[in-house]
């Protein structure tokens, strides 16, 4: 496979998956940013694992979907992740986002 048509392909996948974002964002509440993953989940908690300066967050969620081009399976029942970065949890606006 040659570059142009990797990056064909790359950008046949993105478009996809903005597809797939758009359609199911409806179903979430929360858009939940780390350093290395985006994702939309019904429940969302953070914990201090180890307090200081960096912190050490665990970030629970449930019924989650995962922002990655590259996995066959985006919805999960449960993710965990642990970080000593920036987390942001933003609840979505259920009148703008619910059918």
């Amino acid at each position: 496979m040659g570059e142009e048509e990797l990056t064909e392909y790359e950008a046949k996948a993105e478009l996809s998956l903005v597809q797939e974002y758009k359609a199911v964002v409806g179903m979430f509440r929360y858009a939940i940013e780390t350093e290395r993953r985006f994702y939309l989940a019904n429940e969302a908690h953070v914990e201090v694992k180890v307090p200081g300066s960096p912190s050490l967050l665990e970030v629970t969620l449930s019924d989650a979907w995962v922002w990655d081009m590259y996995r066959t399976t985006r919805f999960v029942s449960s993710v965990r992740v642990l970080t000593m970065r920036d987390v942001n949890i933003e609840r979505l606006p259920e009148e703008e986002l619910r059918p």
